[in-house]
């Protein structure tokens, strides 16, 4: 007995002893273990990120373009990403994500232990095989702003320290923002906002369960499900999400039997028109916003920062302004009886199939930007034949003609100037189709309000999708005649007057380099003393050499500059006759000061800019409004606007300069191609060998401008003017903008007087003088002008007593100069050409001739 009880006492003794043992030794390895742990943890905490940064995050987002109507017009980013804010994710939204991503995320405090555990078990269980995912959102969202993606220990040891320390920085819903708003979901798009455009062409508030379901799908592998190419695996991910938002509470069992009944629908797989469908294509307008303010913003900044740009585009000009230069660019392009096509062919064995060609066609890199009379569409050849051609039209008929009265305009046949095969532009007229091309001469016009600077239309070639080169702003070019202005500003500014009288004879300057330059009018004729006014209405380039020389070309010089026509103009006397280059751009700006008194305008596409927080950063304009606070304003009266801009000129003398521009619309080189029922002022402007021409005029509340030209200058041919090119896309335009702006007399400023005089000899005459060689002119108050040949200039230039001058009133014919019979050739197809002379000196630099 005692021994058993010995015995039984020892063994008692021993297992309470291996207990002891055990319960050390757990005691040690959970103390080892937390002891390891804290040990990792500390040595993985040093150098970590700054996860407080992030409740303070703006995420890049898209900077927009909007009208002044507020229709969006254009976007771009480096990321296609619309911020939304927590209050406005809907729950819907949050709620599959959270089902497919993280079902515990509103109850863990960062990292999910459990979730932990299951995937490290999973992994030892499957040897490594399988290594499921046990990050929770706030993981996700510390990856994805502060640390790499490698798939390591460390990382993820860093990631678990910062999501618990996020977790005391920010809420629940500030974490789930940052998270639904930073990750990429396809197509190039960045956070739910944006991804529920791309897929679905919907705002989040409008999103069905099924279809927030299917973004919740996409962060893990977008590619993977793709709804088109992977639609069976998308579904099936889709309908696990639905079934854990069903289990999670989120939504009704009813509500999850409909969802998953229904097919995935999407933009990809044509079930919805896409969100850029319904923005108008890309044009040099928001394209010259994209640049200017990338230039003022940074391009970093304005790709990326959200903003929110009111553009000052009048978008019913905007049409009219490209419609009114593409048809003068293919008006002469037509002329020239040249056909060159698009350069594109599909391959011959497309042809026979329709959905083949078809196919084709719609990957064919050409323009379909066009709408000139009506759409321009693409097409192919598919037949030709001596009295029609067939084609196939990539949004019309399969097979339609072409007549042979069609292409009456170009030189040869179907036969000569066609290939099957051949990629074209066609356009819908009448019962049938007709051909177009893209003409290879380009152009740009501009329009803006003489008053605010607002520009309401830029076009800036023919078709941007051809070329994105935007040649209102970007090609600088000899502006010809139309900077002779500038010239007769400085005379008026320096004391000059609308009536003295300027000798039009030969001159010869000595460039001492033995070279002669001799400046010649248009007409090759010589007029003798002419007024003032007769040298603009007819720009006469002697009478301008003449004049520039007499006030001094560093005078003319620092007018082009306080205008902004050049940055730095040399003070060359062939300068004064446009040879310097500048833009378009800097033109129309610059005559838009003469239209409003002389005051200084700066032009500009963008009437305000907003950050992504609706602050405005940027607002032109910068006039007072006195009266716009009050509640009331008495009837018949407006705000009380005080215009706070330097004075650029003299008010008077910008309203005489005015008016001697309007002498040449309404009798000088515009005459027969500017015919408006208001006041207009402007001056043409063709430069040698008509490489360039222009027309830059202005009513008493738009200013506008055209140029035309060959990107790589050549002459446009013998009769081309800014005038006869230029005149007709101002007249359309200003025919339309003066129906939405209107135009009235150009105002008057105080402190001079009229005056009759004879416009041909500029003698003085009664004040009831009449006829077509009367016009008033305005004078300064206390001037006692000379009149007549009383008040001569001849720059210091003489005279010969026996050169033959031309008759009282007889003027040029803009663009046909006289040509000497041995430059006139006969070609062999019976053409009559002319041989261009050998260059000169001033051939080459004399800038405009008329």
């Amino acid at each position: 007995m005692v021994l058993v009880r010995s015995a039984l006492s020892g063994l008692i003794m021993f297992i309470l002893s291996t207990l002891g043992g055990i319960f050390s030794f757990i005691t040690l390895g959970i103390v080892g273990a937390a002891v390891s742990v804290g040990a990792v943890l500390w040595i993985y905490s040093h150098d970590l990120p700054n996860e407080e940064q992030l409740a303070t995050y703006a995420p890049p987002t898209i900077s927009r373009i909007y009208s002044g109507e507020g229709v969006l017009m254009d976007e771009f980013a480096r990321e296609r990403r619309l911020f939304a804010s927590a209050e406005e994710i809907p729950d819907l939204v949050k709620q599959a994500f959270i089902s497919a991503e993280d079902k515990n995320f509103y109850n863990h405090a960062g990292y999910d232990p459990r979730a932990i555990t299951a995937a490290v078990v999973e992994a030892v269980r499957t040897r490594g095989r399988d290594v499921r995912g046990a990050s929770t959102i706030t993981q996700q969202v510390m990856k994805n702003f502060l640390l790499s993606s490698d798939r390591n220990v460390e990382r993820k040891i860093k990631e678990i320290i910062l999501a618990a320390r996020i977790e005391k920085t920010l809420n629940k819903e500030q974490i789930l923002e940052l998270y639904l708003n930073e990750i990429f979901l396809g197509q190039n798009s960045y956070g739910v906002a944006a991804a529920a455009q791309t897929y679905f062409n919907k705002s989040l508030e409008e999103l069905a369960v099924e279809e927030a379901a299917y973004l919740a799908v996409l962060p893990k592998a977008p590619s993977r499900y793709h709804p088109v190419r992977q639609n069976e695996r998308a579904v099936i991910r889709r309908d696990f999400v639905l079934r854990e938002m069903y289990e999670n509470g989120y939504i009704t069992r009813g509500e999850y039997e409909v969802a998953v009944a229904s097919p995935l629908r999407t933009v990809q797989s044509g079930d919805f028109v896409p969100f850029t469908a319904q923005m108008p294509p890309r044009d040099y307008f928001t394209d010259e916003i994209r640049r200017q303010l990338s230039r003022d913003f940074g391009e970093e900044e304005f790709f990326t920062s959200g903003l929110t740009v009111r553009a000052t585009i009048d978008r019913e000009l905007q049409g009219v302004a490209a419609r009114a230069l593409q048809r003068a660019l293919e008006t002469y392009d037509r002329e020239q009886g040249i056909w060159r096509g698009t350069n594109v062919t599909l391959p011959s064995e497309v042809l026979g199939s329709e959905t083949a060609w078809r196919d084709a066609l719609s990957d064919a890199d050409v323009p379909r930007d066009v709408n000139l009379d009506g759409p321009w569409q693409v097409a192919v050849v598919l037949d030709r034949g001596d009295r029609a051609m067939r084609i196939g039209v990539e949004d019309g008929p399969a097979r339609a003609e072409v007549p042979r009265s069609d292409i009456a305009w170009m030189t040869g046949n179907f036969y000569d100037n066609f290939e099957l095969g051949d990629v074209v532009h066609v356009r819908a007229e009448g019962d049938g189709w007709t051909l177009r091309q893209i003409p290879e001469v380009q152009g740009g016009f501009m329009a803006m309000d003489v008053n605010t600077g607002r520009v309401l239309a830029m076009q800036g070639g023919f078709s941007y999708q051809q070329s994105v080169f935007n040649r209102a702003t970007q090609a600088t070019r000899q502006p010809g005649s139309s900077f002779k202005p500038f010239v007769y500003a400085a005379a008026l500014d320096s004391g000059y007057a609308p009536s003295t009288i300027v000798i039009d004879a030969p001159i010869e300057i000595d460039q001492g380099n033995g070279e002669i330059w001799r400046p010649k009018n248009a007409s090759n004729k010589f007029y003798g003393p002419s007024p003032l006014r007769t040298g603009i209405e007819r720009s006469r380039n002697l009478m301008t050499v003449r004049l520039a020389q007499d006030v001094g070309m560093d005078t003319v010089a620092r007018y082009a500059e306080r205008f902004g026509v050049y940055d730095g103009m040399e003070p060359l006397l062939a300068n004064s006759l446009g040879s310097q280059e500048s833009t378009l751009y800097r033109m129309v700006a610059s005559y838009a000061m003469f239209a409003n008194g002389g005051e200084r305008v700066e032009p500009t596409l963008v009437d305000r800019i907003q950050d992504r927080y609706g602050r405005t950063v940027y607002r032109h304009d910068q006039r007072i409004c006195e009266t716009c606070a009050d509640a009331v304003i008495e009837a018949g009266r407006g705000p009380r606007i005080i215009s706070n801009r330097s004075q650029v000129m003299d008010a008077i003398t910008a309203y005489q300069l005015t008016s001697m521009m309007t002498g040449v619309v309404e009798r000088g080189t515009a005459a027969r191609t500017v015919n408006l029922p208001v006041p207009i002022a402007g001056k043409t402007g063709t430069t040698n060998d008509a490489k360039d021409v222009w027309f830059v005029g202005f009513s008493s509340s738009i200013a506008a401008g055209c140029y035309i030209g060959h990107d790589q200058p050549r002459s446009l041919g013998r009769g081309a003017s800014g005038g006869g090119m230029c005149g007709p896309v101002f007249n359309e335009f200003m025919a339309e903008a003066i129906k939405t702006y209107g135009a009235g007399p150009f105002e008057v400023p105080p402190g001079g007087y009229f005056v009759k005089i004879d416009r041909f000899s500029g003698a003085r005459l009664p004040d009831d003088a009449e006829g077509d060689f009367v016009v008033s002119e305005y004078f300064r108050e206390g001037e006692e002008p000379l009149f007549g040949m009383l008040a001569v200039v001849d720059g210091g230039f003489g005279m010969a007593s026996d050169l033959p001058l031309f008759a009282r009133g007889e003027g040029e014919v803009e663009g046909q100069l006289p040509v000497p019979e041995d430059q006139r050739v006969q070609t062999s197809t019976g053409e009559a050409v002319v041989v261009p002379g050998r260059a000169t000196f001033g051939t080459l630099s004399s800038g405009g001739l008329y």
